[in-house]
């Protein structure tokens, strides 16, 4: 496949692609059309066409789409054909839940370690993996291949680290601090704010409201 730039919008329609193919796939659906697959996905077939069409189109005219093989190769274009080994940074409440979360293992996102400043934590697993003391993840990550640093800390401890790491080889930061963390160009960085969800909902609520 040529390589060409995607657009963001696209690329964030896939994951939803993906699981609403698995779920297919569960429920015994061996082939679907893009009309089809508008109606459960509620995203126009035109889009759907467009969208595929970026990596080759994976359909036949008057067949439709092989869900299994779609689900595959959405797969192979988002990387889940691959392991992807992760690490985590901050061990409260969200970071103990990402790390408890198995399908992230399911789809080949594996925690290999945790690191902590809490010195009653260290020594502990969490989820069958060693908690560290944060003072030791520029030393784990230039020794061990490490693809993911997942930050789950308070922002202004999260800036201290994301400076520390940005000369380790790492490929990828998912942040979850209440900051967008500036990386070097060759770390990709996804920055989650999940605030920002849960007002696009108020917005939502307030304009429903308004409405009627």
């Amino acid at each position: 496949m040529e390589e060409r730039e995607i657009s963001r919008a696209v690329v964030e329609r896939l994951p939803v692609y993906y699981r609403y193919l698995r779920d297919l796939i569960d429920e015994g659906v061996e082939r679907i059309s893009s009309q089809e697959l508008s109606r459960i996905m509620h995203v126009t077939a035109s889009q759907i066409r467009q969208d595929f069409n970026h990596f080759g189109g994976f359909g036949q005219q008057g067949y439709g789409y092989n869900t299994q093989y779609l689900y595959d190769e959405i797969g192979k274009i988002l990387g889940l054909d691959e392991e992807h080994t992760m690490v985590l940074v901050g061990v409260g409440n969200l970071g103990s839940a990402l790390v408890g979360y198995m399908n992230y293992r399911k789809r080949g996102f594996i925690f290999k370690a945790a690191f902590d400043i809490d010195p009653e934590l260290i020594g502990q697993e969490l989820s069958g993996i060693r908690i560290h003391p944060v003072s030791e993840l520029k030393e784990y990550l230039m020794k061990n291949p490490v693809d993911i640093v997942v930050i789950a800390i308070p922002k202004q401890h999260a800036v201290r680290v994301a400076e520390e790491i940005s000369s380790c080889p790492i490929k990828a930061v998912w942040n979850f601090a209440h900051t967008d963390l500036p990386m070097p160009e060759q770390i990709q960085v996804e920055n989650v704010h999940l605030s920002d969800s849960l007002m696009k909902l108020s917005y939502s609520i307030r304009r429903n409201e308004t409405r009627k």
